[in-house]
């Protein structure tokens, strides 16, 4: 069964990747124009397209959604005003009851999101959106479903009829904005989950020792040697990827004078860039520029440096990495 990406961050993704449309097109095997379709969102996907898609990308399947923190407004827009039309068809047919249960049953059985999809052969994204009420779900969908639920087919109708008739559902039928905070707020929560779903504890995080990088280079530059740290700065309970995260002494005024000189930025690499953030763009293993990253009215990324002003490129296969700066710590 097809499943339309509406709208995604697929783009974006391959940016920051450094992965160029017709080499994603190359690897699916379909067109450029079919590449160009799919990441606006006006074209289909199974469900081994997008495998192949979050793999070439190093993303997990929910990452290609919109995400409020970074998509643009008239994306969330769009985005919002199709899935209210959803909404309205799923209310009337009887799926957010469903998908109301689902996540009810799930809770009693102390399962996660992830155990559930992973049980009933679904993508992550994909059972989220049955839960939520956006998506109808075939027979053997639900029977799968209740499998990994650990039921038969019939229980659940009948466990489901039950809770509904009782009111036990409202509570998890929840109106279409709350739906997107829940979606796009989802991967910013790791701090409070216990071990064993989505990794360290806030407590945990707190106790690892990151390693702090960073000399002056030439024009503003950041010479960042792996094998010569400076020192080392507790993790912040906030980092969700504490063993690759990394500090940085802010030995460069290339973004004014906001910051005071001693601040230690904490940079984790696999967390996504988005529009807003300060990040440090590679030009090659060691050396990298500190830039506010911005999108110009193309689409296109770009960084920003000051002191003096500068707009710097992030082009397609000419840059080594892009790394976000999550936190800053000043002393």
């Amino acid at each position: 069964m097809e499943e339309i990406i509406f709208p995604n961050q697929i783009r974006i993704y391959r940016r920051i990747r450094n992965v160029g449309m017709q080499q994603l097109a190359d690897y699916l095997g379909i067109s450029l124009s079919a590449v160009s379709k799919i990441e606006k969102g006006y074209r289909r996907i199974d469900k081994e397209q997008l495998a192949k898609i979050t793999k070439l990308l190093k993303c997990n399947p929910e990452d290609v959604f919109v995400n409020e923190a970074t998509s643009q407004p008239e994306v969330i827009n769009a985005w919002r005003a199709e899935q209210e039309r959803r909404s309205k068809i799923n209310e009337r047919s009887g799926i957010k009851r469903m998908g109301a249960g689902f996540r009810y049953l799930r809770g009693e059985k102390n399962l996660t999101l992830a155990e559930v999809a992973k049980a009933a052969n679904l993508t992550l994204s994909v059972y989220h959106r049955i839960e939520m009420g956006q998506r109808e779900v075939s027979q053997k969908e639900f029977t799968d479903i209740a499998s990994a639920l650990g039921f038969s087919p019939e229980e659940v109708q009948v466990k489901i009829y039950d809770l509904d008739r009782t009111g036990a559902l409202e509570e998890f039928i929840q109106p279409g904005d709350a739906k997107f905070r829940a979606i796009t707020s989802a991967r910013n929560s790791y701090a409070d989950l216990p071990i064993g779903r989505m990794g360290l504890r806030s407590k945990e995080r707190s106790e690892i020792a990151l390693n702090i990088y960073g000399t002056a280079g030439a024009g503003g530059d950041i010479i960042i040697d792996k094998d010569a740290p400076s020192g080392t700065i507790m993790c912040p309970p906030n980092v969700a990827n504490p063993h690759e995260a990394y500090g940085v002494s802010l030995c460069s005024r290339r973004l004014g004078s906001f910051l005071p000189a001693r601040s230690i930025l904490i940079v984790d690499p696999a967390k996504m860039v988005g529009i807003g953030d300060i990040a440090l763009l590679y030009t090659d293993a060691k050396t990298a520029k500190l830039l506010s990253i911005r999108e110009d009215g193309e689409g296109n990324l770009y960084g920003v440096q000051v002191n003096p002003d500068e707009k710097v490129k992030i082009e397609e296969g000419k840059y080594f990495a892009l790394h976000r700066v999550s936190f800053i710590s000043i002393a």
